[in-house]
């Protein structure tokens, strides 16, 4: 009886969240978090270089003419001409004329070299290419269809830590994962080719929220009333981790709204919940579900705000996810920096550091660390040029503190902020809330 009892009330509770909207008529202002946007800054055209290293590598030779790399000016989104970028990062591009009879070629540094064959070796290993294959198929499996454009798929496959060349490198090795196929339906445009998962997973079908509050154990025997792991009810109401910055404040009202959102049931990402009213909070809840997950499935944690829209634009979220990016500044984080707007989950930071940081993250972080070596080797030249014009004989003395000089700047280097490895644990810490 007392069980009937508690069914017919959930069926109540739930008939009046899906209806029901209560959210503040008050503007949530947006804060700077400047841990955040270092974060982002951090990686300033690191994206187009390493697209630009991928097509160089691609070629036999490894090296391509100067001049056949300018028309992939808009493809790669270079932020300059790519004469003047290989000049502006002289340690990670050489220029080279082969031959008096042939034009200027591109190639590599050697220690630029090296580093792709690392990130290679990291993409060949077993443990990376099933961790890629359950990341792919996660995110299809947050579509309704199992199924995305492969265009759309191009503009994740970097956050998504995919190879570059992933359809021939790793979809073709697992058959009885993927299929590619043309678009038949009114998602896609015509004659579009899709990426679909050949079969639902329901091992892959637990979201990270879900994992933290059961487990991740499933257990059977307790019935369709469980899932996402052991204890785990379904529609228990689990509260999303927030985190702002030092001088952000809600509004009382925003605080109280948040706080009734926060105790809403909580619906698996994985399930269809399109059902809901669209206006609810339980539907918010449920996009914000949506939001996380996917955020949680790239390897920096972090998307350009367009790859969001768009992905949103195409599963039927219209808006949605427009709307709750705006509503839950402690969850999601918009930076403006880099010539983009960047969606940055929160809680996957600690300051400007990933909390867990995946391997092909620190392979990143190495790319960087020579991309900046290339600038301080740079000014330090230019540097070096304008005090010889002044002075052509320095003294003993100053050629000692020259080399002082160099020696700090060296130890700035390796200990400064290219040092992604190392945080102080006492300083600054983001307040963390759960309203």
């Amino acid at each position: 009886m007392m069980f009937l009892l508690a069914m017919l009330l959930r069926s109540r509770l739930s008939h009046r969240l899906n209806q029901s909207r209560s959210f503040v008529d008050a503007k949530v202002k947006w804060v700077r978090d400047p841990y955040l946007d270092h974060a982002v800054e951090r990686e300033k055209d690191l994206k187009q270089i390493l697209s630009l290293k991928n097509q160089i590598v691609s070629s036999p030779s490894k090296s391509l003419p100067v001049a056949s790399i300018s028309p992939l000016k808009a493809h790669l989104n270079l932020p300059t001409t790519a004469s003047k970028l290989f000049q502006k990062f002289p340690s990670f591009f050489s220029q080279f004329q082969p031959s008096p009879s042939l034009p200027l070629h591109v190639k590599l540094t050697p220690q630029a070299m090296t580093l792709h064959k690392e990130e290679l070796a990291i993409h060949s290993s077993a443990s990376h290419r099933t961790d890629a294959v359950k990341r792919l198929a996660k995110f299809l499996m947050l579509t309704r269809a199992t199924r995305l454009p492969l265009h759309i798929i191009d503009r994740f496959k970097f956050d998504l830590g995919l190879p570059h060349n992933y359809v021939a490198f790793l979809l073709s090795d697992y058959p009885d994962y993927f299929q590619i196929c043309e678009s038949e339906d009114l998602f896609g445009e015509k004659g579009s080719l899709v990426l679909e998962l050949v079969s639902w997973r329901n091992e892959f079908a637990v979201s990270e929220m879900e994992w933290r509050n059961g487990g991740g154990v499933t257990a059977p025997h307790l019935g369709p009333a469980l899932t996402g792991g052991l204890g785990m009810e379904k529609g228990m109401p689990i509260r999303f981790s927030m985190q702002l910055p030092r001088g952000f404040d809600l509004e009382k009202k925003v605080q109280n709204w948040v706080q009734e959102w926060q105790n809403l049931p909580y619906i698996s990402p994985y399930e269809n919940a399109f059902h809901l009213g669209p206006s609810s909070d339980q539907a918010e809840k449920w996009t914000v579900a949506v939001l996380h997950e996917l955020m949680w499935l790239l390897v920096s944690k972090k998307t350009e705000r367009e790859n969001l829209f768009c992905l949103g634009e195409y599963l039927g979220f219209g808006d949605r996810f427009k709307k709750a990016l705006r509503h839950h500044p402690g969850i999601f984080y918009i930076s403006n920096k880099i010539r983009t707007q960047t969606v940055v989950l929160r809680e996957a930071y600690r300051k400007d550091f990933l909390v867990e940081k995946h391997p092909l993250m620190g392979m990143r972080y190495r790319y960087i660390h020579l991309i900046n070596k290339s600038e301080k080797w740079r000014n330090h030249g230019s540097a070096l040029a304008s005090r010889s014009k002044r002075q052509t004989m320095p003294s003993a003395g100053k050629r000692k503190a020259k080399k002082g000089s160099d020696k700090s700047m060296e130890e700035r280097e390796s200990s400064g902020s290219l040092n992604l490895e190392v945080e102080n644990d006492a300083a600054d810490k983001a307040i963390e809330m759960e309203i």
